[in-house]
This record gives C-alpha cells, sequence and structure tokens, in this order.
C-alpha cells in the first residue's frame, strides 16, 4: 500500500484545503493511506513524527470550503543544514511515505526539489504551487492557485477605501503585500480603480531612489486634486522595498530576513518613507491633505476561497496523486488549457541561483499598458502650455517652469 505525506510551506493562501482534500480523497479511492505532517518541515526536520495526523475521508470532506490549512503551515527551511535533510528523509522512511506531496511558494518548491534528489529511488515527490503573489514561473496566463481570491478580497478592501477617501476628503497610501512581484498589488488596483499603482517592474532592473518613488505619488496627488478630486487611493507594490537604492536605507540597518535569507518586506517602512517625502513636498505646494498608511496583505490569505480556486485546487490535488500514482516524481503539478501537465523540476530551476525563477509583471502586455493609462498618474504632456498645465499650477504655489523642473 503506498503512503502519502503532505506537507504546506510558506504563508497562506484560499485554496490550501481543497489541495488537501483532493488528494486525500483521490489517494484513498485508490487504496492508499495518507499522511498530515502538521508544520509543513518543521518537526520532521526535529525528526519528531508525533506531529502528523492519518487524513480520511471524513476528516476532509468539507475543507474545500475553508480558508487557511488544516495541517497549518510553517517557512522551516530543511536544505540550510544537511542534518535538517537527513533527519527530513529518515522522519518520512519512519512514517512509510512514498509519495510526497509539497504545497508551497518558491521556496517550499525548492525545499520538496532538494528533499526528492537526497532521498534518490525511496520517495517520488511532487509540488503544488501555492501563493497569493502569482509569481511562480507557470505558463502565462496560468494564476498560482489563492490569487485570484485574494485579489476579490484586496480589491474590496481598496474599493472600501476609495470610498472613505472620497467621503472623508483624505488619501490613502496603501502597501500591497506581493514580495518581489506586482502581481497582486496591480490587479487590484486595477479592480478597483485606484488611483494610482506602483509597481517595481515598472522601473525595470534599475535601482530606486526614494525620492523619485515619492515624486510619481506627488505627482498623482496633485493632478487628481487639480481635476477635482483631492482625494484618493494610491498602491505601492510591496517588492518595490527589495528595488529601494541602499543609499536611502542607510538609516534603517539590520533589516529583518527570514529563513530563506529574503527582506521582511512585511516590516519595511515603504509607507511611512514615502508618506513623509510626499508630506513635505504638498506642505511647499501649500496643499492640506490627509495621509493614512495601511498594509493590505494578510487579510487576503485566509480567506475562503472563490468558486475558481476551489475547482482549480481540487483538481490539483487530484492530479498531484495520479501523477505519482502512475510513476511520476520530482514535478510540479500544472493545469493547462483544462488538463493536469507535470513540469520536472530541472526545467523550473534557474542555472544562476539554482532555485525557481519569480514570475514578473510583463510590461509590454496590452493589460499592463491599459493599467497604466487608466490611472492617475501625472505625465511629461500634462505640463505643457494648456489649460491643463496651468490647473496644476494653480493647485500648487510653484509656477509651470518650477513643476516642469521638479518633475523632469
Amino acid at each position: 500500500m503506498a503512503t502519502f505525506g503532505i506537507v504546506v510551506g510558506g504563508g497562506p493562501a484560499p485554496g490550501i484545503n481543497g489541495v488537501i482534500s483532493a488528494a486525500t480523497l483521490a489517494a484513498r479511492a485508490a487504496g492508499s493511506r495518507v499522511v498530515g505532517c502538521i508544520q509543513g518541515f518543521e518537526w520532521l526536520m526535529q525528526g519528531d513524527i508525533d506531529h502528523v495526523i492519518d487524513l480520511d475521508e471524513e476528516a476532509v470532506n468539507r475543507i474545500h470550503e475553508l480558508g487557511g490549512s488544516i495541517l497549518r503551515t510553517s517557512r522551516a527551511n530543511p536544505t540550510k543544514d544537511p542534518a535538517n535533510l537527513d533527519r527530513v528523509i529518515d522522519s518520512l522512511d519512519r512514517l512509510g511515505v512514498d509519495h510526497l506531496i509539497s504545497i508551497g511558494g518558491d521556496d517550499t518548491c525548492f525545499s520538496a526539489r532538494t528533499v526528492a534528489e537526497a532521498a534518490g529511488n525511496r520517495l517520488k515527490v511532487v509540488h503544488v504551487p501555492k501563493t497569493i503573489d502569482n509569481d511562480l514561473p507557470l505558463p502565462s496566463g496560468v494564476p498560482t492557485f489563492g490569487f485570484e481570491s485574494a485579489r476579490a478580497t484586496a480589491s474590496s478592501v481598496l474599493s472600501t477605501l476609495k470610498e472613505d477617501a472620497r467621503t472623508s476628503g483624505r488619501w490613502f497610501i496603501i502597501t500591497m503585500m506581493g514580495r518581489n512581484a506586482g502581481h497582486l498589488a496591480l490587479g487590484s488596483a486595477q479592480s478597483a480603480n485606484a488611483t494610482l499603482a506602483v509597481v517595481a517592474e515598472e522601473f525595470g532592473d534599475r535601482k530606486i531612489r526614494l525620492e523619485e518613488l515619492s515624486r510619481r505619488v506627488e505627482g498623482s496627488i496633485l493632478k487628481s486634486t487639480a481635476e477635482g478630486r483631492p482625494h484618493g487611493v494610491i498602491v505601492l507594490a510591496e517588492g518595490l522595498g527589495e528595488s529601494i537604492d541602499e543609499g536611502d536605507l542607510a538609516d534603517l540597518p539590520d533589516l529583518p530576513r527570514d529563513e530563506h535569507g529574503h527582506l521582511r518586506l512585511a516590516e519595511f517602512p515603504l509607507g511611512r518613507l514615502v508618506r513623509e517625502r510626499v508630506e513635505e513636498a504638498l506642505v511647499e505646494h501649500g496643499i492640506k491633505a490627509t495621509i493614512v498608511l495601511k498594509d493590505v496583505g494578510y487579510e487576503c490569505r485566509c480567506v475562503s476561497p472563490c468558486a475558481y480556486d476551489r475547482e482549480y485546487t481540487r483538481e490539483l490535488g487530484a492530479g498531484a496523486v495520479s501523477t505519482l500514482l502512475g510513476g511520476t516524481g520530482h514535478v510540479m503539478i500544472t493545469r493547462q488549457n483544462g488538463k493536469i501537465v507535470p513540469v520536472p523540476f530541472d526545467e523550473l530551476i534557474d542555472p544562476k541561483t539554482g532555485k525557481t525563477p519569480v514570475r514578473m509583471l510583463d510590461t509590454t502586455t496590452e493589460g499592463f499598458a491599459t493599467a497604466m493609462k487608466l490611472q492617475t498618474r501625472l505625465e511629461a504632456g500634462d505640463l505643457e502650455d494648456g489649460p491643463g498645465a496651468e490647473s496644476i499650477a494653480a493647485a500648487t504655489n510653484l509656477d509651470l517652469a518650477a513643476l516642469r523642473a521638479r518633475f523632469a
């Protein structure tokens, strides 16, 4: 009898329970045993096999409707210490696990691949890609599960804040979760018709000065005010923090990092740093404005999955089991054109880093161009001679020449 082990790593995302449920039901229907490992690799790394639960139909029948993870999750990284890696493999051996399903993002995928390589023929591993960031290297147009549910929630939050901004006559600067990539920030801002959304991808690969980023926000506020809307919602992608010029971070030593070496962007004061500079600029312009900061992201991670993600994750969970029982391992499970397509780990690895590459926003698409066009952005043409330029100048203490120099 085959024994399946299921581990969940990384941050929560809507739909994790759908994968667990479908994988359990499919494996049990095939006569297999299913073991759920609590908190990912955390206890396995310690050689502890007591923190597991046997999963059956009664335990998982309705959990696909729930947010969160019945197996919880952790960012424990078994690849940093060979002794931890050995203990993970030994723990799985003692549990009788010969088929492992990992659910997580790029770091969990890397851990699963490393475990698979170290275990050799004793263990077949498949990875189910999960992240609300939508930044795993899936084919174009294929979202990671959890993204659509998170985007809907984030969009709802932004829409509510936009009405609050209009009602109370204030500005909100929102830092939107998303680590490196701006999918969630731009996707939610576009669907909520936010005033402005700034993502790292629009700057290319270069480093960003805080002054430049602040000018972009300042310009949006000036233009919107001149057009009769002295209020709005501005979204900053969390991933901008990774691209800020090191010279601007001199006053922020010892920035916290996680077990995989990533900057803890949730603790990086991006919104505060931008607000300080924008508020100083508005004083120069003679504009009185209240700017409220808010981080959005954790609200999205454990919501109940939408119908799309419920269906999607059930297909992925069942597909993971059928792939393993069919003799295929060391792959990531994807759904493409209505079919389950296993992608070998070797095809996912960036040879320079040894890890899966990050899927950034594609700035060449019509969708990206449309999103930029529909925002309130101060462009060079806005300061050319004409009524529009005059109204922007009238909203400030500066003349057109000074404005052009400021935003050159």
